[in-house]
């Protein structure tokens, strides 16, 4: 199994401005702890937070505010699949800076190629 099962999509507003670098020519990412997100479909559509922990074999992601409580009283974490949410806010990392400038770099290449 590939380590990149989670890639999301995101919305064109989104794209053109993440943090300080620009992501117009990113369309899908893998999901990290530490980035923010919205929930795009199911009972909590429209809730914000921040990504607490990704669970590769579930295929299932925790945010941050996101949980129920249980009879005890306990409030437990819901499971959101990482397709429903878009990210707003990229948690930036060296890796992250080397992975959206490989991109741009071979976009560019294929934009000078056509011209």
């Amino acid at each position: 199994m590939e380590k990149k099962l989670k890639p999301d999509e995101e919305k064109r507003d989104i794209r053109r401005y993440s943090n300080t670098i620009c992501l117009e020519q990113v369309r899908s990412i893998p999901i990290r702890v530490g980035d923010y997100v919205t929930i795009t479909r199911g009972s909590q559509k429209g809730r914000e937070g921040k990504v607490t922990a990704s669970y590769r074999l579930k295929f299932v992601i925790h945010v941050e505010k996101v949980s129920r409580d249980k009879t005890n009283g306990q409030s437990v974490p819901i499971p959101i699949a990482p397709s429903k949410v878009v990210i707003t806010k990229l948690h930036m990392d060296k890796d992250r800076e080397d992975i959206l400038a490989r991109i741009a770099k071979g976009r560019e290449a294929v934009q000078n190629k056509s011209a």
